[in-house]
This record gives structure tokens, C-alpha cells and sequence, in this order.
């Protein structure tokens, strides 16, 4: 940057293009993602990784570049439903007064100019760069309707001077531990979309005390300019789930009926604005196809020695549990979002929530050429809530989503002298001060009753029960839902108080005080809860009634995403060191689309744009 000499300065874009996913043979597939401006090679469904150095700023226009050849916006792969409380540029307010960001009253599909926000996930950063979900912006198109807003609410930047259409100016200080990060659009009510459409990658932050030396463990990892051939030794790995058309689009469902396992003719009951239903939002979605660094089910020629892997599960509802198909093959574990654990942690399966990272050193001296292993997900098709795979819920599909990619054992061609070292950094505990607790809730229905059995669930065909009203729902019927998930407080008594996205900020810490956030889960679901700006540690666990048990041993660094499960009260600390306005929210996407999303402040109403709650 001039005048700024240590900053690294790039022009980041977002644009469409098609790329094979599927084995060769197959069509190509439309997606979005980053690539450099102007330079169409480093465009990349996963995005190119960005690598930043500590204490190096990195300053980032990102540029809205979603229109076609023309200069005419492109409309989303994607159906949107215009029900949800989303970004909204048409400002098509169901309560009838027109602004952006709010609940539409539309049924249909929408099909105008696409917002963008990016968020780097689990960066230390100020809240003017941190992508808040309605700091959203339309591209520069020819064909803007008139009536349209092109920024979301509370759109800013870092450099305020930017004036150009289509582009928002952010800055990373990159001050926090060597870890890794990624990057990822944050678009209000349609980041399921948009993050499945393509745009995410990784964000690796190297250097300062909390890394360790180069050379020390497996490298190199991939590089810009590498000559082919180059081998690699540490591998970003990014898993996953996505459906696709014969013609090789992707598919997304785009009726609610898709969760209830009907199809959208026995669903017969209203939606928005009839009755409190959304016609196409999906409580969860689950894929039949893993992708892998943006191809399904692939390989990697390993040699017989150390492999570093960073894992980072990319799905939107979907938990993993990886294992590898060969006995006495365990992963070791060396980090997890914040960094590096104070030691290494041997594992025979990974447990890795949506936008958790693993990082991990398998090593593949004890296999020969010729020899290949298969790395499994074991992990369910559906909601998870849990417990032991195939005793407390069936596993995935292990003809599809059992199988996530394979290392094939190719001949040595250097000895290995990487090493994992018995330590590996110094974990300072927080002292907290203050303690607050939260929520995470779901809401059925208050209009629409559907007929049930003996089980409660609903039957086929979902049918509405006219002019009968909650609770009872008159005999066997049982409210529908879920038609949202929220997060939310706790009252005087113990009893959950939901909020929802537009409700005043309830979660207000003081700047620079460490809190305590009990987090008290009363779904039915496990829910991977992410705060930005901070990396907390996670205390503990506790069954509702019951008593406290250990974090995990992986969970003894720090993280910026948290499995939060049913029943259970987990308790994290982190310390809250940058004034402003910032979320935390559920990582299922489908989740945080539709008001499972909070808004919290740093610092009182003085540094807040939105209002914060009376105590």
C-alpha cells in the first residue's frame, strides 16, 4: 500500500464461472467464488488461499463481480426465499414498511441482483472489516432497478473514502496465534446460499511466537507460483456436501417439503404470508455427495511419511466423523481454530462440527506403494444430536457420504525429517469476570397444526388443521415445525427468552472484560455456536439437572466455534478486547439464515450502532 509499506494490499472479487466437480465425463458446473481481479486463472471453487503473516496487515477490496458479460446482474443459482429476515434490496417489507433488511412478503423466488458481505471466520479484526450480515452490497450492474437499495443498513469499510459501487475495503490486522482461518460470504438471510453457490477458502495466518518454525512439522504447503511437480506435505482440506442435476447444477432445495420428506403436493398447508410458515426455507439439508477441494470423492498420491492436514468441515448442516479405514492409523491432532494445542492429541476419529478445523498429522510411513486408504465419515445423514455412531444414530450412507476421498501410497522420493514435537505451545488460561448465559431455542408454529402419530411426528400427508390454534391443536394434531431456529436469554427462573435478529442487543460486554457464556441448549439438535472477533476456551460441559463434565482433550486450546449439545449447558470464556457491533450465531447456515443469529456489542451503547436492551 503506498505510504504503508507492511501491508499487503489485494483486489478480491466474486464472480461465476463453471468448473468440474464431477468425474471427468460429466457436465461442468456453474459456481461462485474469489479470484483475483482481472487474473480469471486463480478463479476456484474452494477460493485460493489466502496466506497472511502475523502482525502484517492485510488490506482487501472486495468487489461484488456477479453480473455477466453485459455488465447486467446475474440472479442466484440458488432459490431464495424472500420470507426469511434477509438483506432485501427490493425492500419489500412484509409489515409493510419498505427498508432493507427485513422479513419480505413474496412467496416467489427471488431473482434480482445478488448481495455479498465477507466475513473472515475467526479473525481478530474491528467490526467496520468483520462482514457484518447487513454491511451487504449489490454488484455494480447495469441494471440496478431504481427502487433498489445497494447497501445493506449498516454497510462500512475500513477505508471510508472508498466510493466505488459494488466494493467494500476491509483490513485484517492478523495480531492473533498462527492458526487457521477462512473466509466466506455472510449475506443476511442467504448465507446458506451463497456459501453452497461456491464463495469460501482458507485463510492460513503464519508466524509469531504461537507458530512454530518452518520445517519443523510436514511442508511445504502449496504456494503461488509453484512449478509443477512441487510436492506438498501440508494440504489445506476442505470437506463438503453438495447435490447436483444431471446437468451437472447444483441443487438446493426449494420447497419445504424437501425437509419433511413429502413432496410439495402432500405438503398442504399455508406458507407467509397465509400463515408464520416459509415456503422454501429448510430447517436442515443434507447432500448425497462429498466434495473435497472442490471435486467429489478424490485422491492423493501420498509418499510413506508425514502428511499435515488441515481439516476444516465446509458443510452447511452436515457434522463429520472422519476416521481412516486402516487400522492403527490415527490422526494427531495439533490444533484446532485458535492454533496450535499445548500437545499433541491422538485420535482415532475426528468429530468436526460445520466451520470447526482440525489440524492434524497423519503419518503413512507403515504403508507401501500401491497400497490405498480411505478416509470415512461415520457421522450421520441427519440432524445430530450426539452419542456413539451406529448405536445413538445411523451412520452416513457408506456408499456415498461414508466415503470422503482417498491417499493412495506412492513411492518415497526424500526422507522425511519433519518431527511433532511433544510441545507445542503455551495455552494461558482466562481469568473471567462476569458470567452470562444464553440460549439456543426452536419455534413451532402458533397457526398451522398438522395430523401426527402415535410418535408425535408428523404423517403423510401433512395436512393443516383448520381453526384449531395451539397448544392442543385439537386431539392428534401437533404444531408444525420448526419455522425457526433462535437464539435467546434466560429469565429470573431458568426458562429460555428467544430473541430474535432484529430484537435490541441483549449480549453487551464490557471492552477488554473476560466473560463466561453459558450456552444452554434446549433443542432437540447439537448446534456449532461461533462468536467473532474473539478465540475463547471452552470450560466445560453440564447436563441440565446434572453435573459438570471435561471439555474435550481437543478442546484444550483455543477455538472460535464451539458443539454445543442438546440438553446440555456448554460454557466457554473469551475475552473481549475491540469496541463494536459484531454477531454470534449457529454455524448450520440453515440455522443462522433464519434468526438463529445475534447481534452483540463490545463496549456500551456509545460504540453501537443498534440499540442495546435495558438490563
Amino acid at each position: 500500500v503506498k505510504g504503508e509499506k507492511n501491508i499487503d494490499y489485494y483486489e478480491i472479487e466474486v464472480v461465476q464461472f463453471d468448473q468440474q466437480i464431477l468425474p471427468a465425463g460429466f457436465p461442468l458446473t456453474t459456481v461462485w467464488s474469489y479470484g483475483a481481479l482481472g487474473q480469471p486463472w486463480t478463479r476456484n471453487y474452494p477460493a485460493f488461499t489466502i496466506e497472511a503473516k502475523y502482525n502484517r496487515p492485510l488490506r482487501v477490496k472486495w468487489i461484488n463481480n456477479l453480473v455477466d458479460p453485459g455488465g447486467n446482474y446475474l440472479p442466484h443459482l440458488l432459490p431464495v426465499d424472500q420470507t426469511l429476515h434477509w438483506a432485501n434490496p427490493p425492500k419489500d417489507c412484509i409489515d409493510g414498511n419498505p427498508r432493507t433488511d427485513c422479513r419480505g412478503s413474496s412467496q416467489d423466488f427471488y431473482t434480482g441482483p445478488v448481495p455479498i458481505i465477507t466475513h473472515v471466520h475467526g479473525a481478530h479484526v474491528g467490526p467496520e472489516s468483520d462482514g457484518y450480515p447487513e454491511a451487504w452490497y449489490l454488484p455494480n450492474a447495469n441494471n440496478i432497478p431504481p427502487d433498489y437499495a445497494t447497501r445493506g443498513t449498516l454497510f462500512d469499510q475500513y477505508d471510508r473514502t472508498n466510493t466505488e459501487p459494488g466494493t467494500a475495503v476491509f483490513q485484517y490486522p492478523n495480531d492473533q496465534r498462527a492458526t487457521t482461518l477462512w473466509y466466506h460470504d455472510h449475506s443476511l438471510g442467504i448465507t446458506r446460499l451463497n456459501v453452497y453457490a461456491g464463495p469460501a477458502g482458507f485463510y492460513l495466518l503464519r508466524g509469531g511466537d504461537a507458530d512454530l518454525k518452518e520445517g519443523v512439522l510436514p511442508g511445504p504447503a502449496p504456494a503461488l507460483g509453484d512449478q509443477p511437480g512441487m510436492k506438498y506435505y501440508e494440504i489445506p482440506i476442505v470437506v463438503q456436501d453438495r447435490s447436483f442435476y444431471t446437468d451437472g447444477s447444483l441443487f438446493y432445495p426449494d420447497n419445504r417439503a424437501f425437509f419433511e420428506g413429502v413432496t410439495p403436493d402432500q405438503l398442504l398447508i399455508d406458507f407467509i404470508p397465509d400463515s408464520d410458515v416459509s415456503p422454501i426455507w429448510n430447517p436442515e439439508a443434507f447432500f448425497n455427495t462429498m466434495v473435497v477441494n472442490g471435486r467429489t470423492w478424490p485422491y492423493l498420491n501420498v509418499e510413506p511419511r508425514k502428511y499435515r492436514l488441515r481439516l476444516l468441515n465446509g458443510c452447511n448442516s452436515r457434522f463429520l466423523i472422519l476416521k481412516l479405514n486402516q487400522m492403527g492409523l490415527p490422526f494427531q491432532v495439533i490444533g484446532t481454530e485458535g492454533g496450535f494445542l499445548a500437545a499433541p492429541v491422538t485420535l482415532d476419529q475426528l468429530l468436526i462440527g460445520p466451520a470447526e478445523r482440525m489440524d492434524v498429522v497423519v503419518d503413512f510411513s507403515g504403508f507401501s506403494p500401491g497400497q490405498q486408504i480411505i478416509m470415512e465419515n461415520i457421522g450421520p445423514d441427519e440432524p445430530f444430536g450426539g452419542g456413539i455412531p451406529g448405536t445413538d444414530f445411523p451412520v452416513a450412507d457408506p456408499a456415498t457420504t461414508g466415503q470422503v476421498m482417498a491417499f493412495n501410497v506412492v513411492p518415497l522420493t526424500a526422507p522425511d525429517i519433519s518431527v511433532v514435537p511433544a510441545t507445542l505451545s503455551t495455552i494461558m488460561p482466562l481469568v473471567a469476570t462476569n458470567t452470562r448465559q444464553v440460549s439456543l431455542n426452536e419455534e413451532e408454529s402458533l397457526v398451522v397444526c398438522v395430523y401426527a402419530d402415535a410418535d408425535g411426528e408428523p404423517t403423510v400427508p401433512i395436512t393443516q388443521i383448520p381453526g384449531v390454534l395451539p397448544p392442543d391443536c385439537g386431539g392428534q394434531g401437533v404444531p408444525f415445525g420448526p419455522t425457526a431456529a433462535l437464539l435467546g436469554t434466560l429469565d429470573a427462573s431458568g426458562s429460555p427468552v428467544p430473541q430474535l435478529w432484529a430484537s435490541d442487543v441483549t449480549e453487551n460486554p464490557a471492552l477488554n472484560s473476560t466473560e463466561v457464556w453459558e450456552i444452554y441448549n434446549f433443542t432437540e439438535d447439537a448446534h456449532p455456536i461461533h462468536l467473532h472477533l474473539v478465540q475463547f476456551q471452552v470450560v466445560d460441559r453440564q447436563p441440565m439437572g446434572g453435573l459438570p463434565y471435561p471439555r474435550e482433550v481437543w478442546e484444550t486450546g483455543f477455538k472460535d466455534t464451539v458443539i454445543a449439545y442438546p440438553g446440555e449447558i456448554t460454557r466457554v470464556k473469551a475475552q473481549f478486547d475491540i469496541a463494536g457491533l459484531y454477531v454470534w450465531h449457529c454455524h448450520i447456515l440453515e440455522h443462522e439464515d433464519n434468526e438463529m443469529m445475534r447481534p452483540y456489542c463490545v463496549g456500551g451503547q456509545d460504540t453501537c450502532p443498534v440499540p442495546i436492551a435495558m438490563p
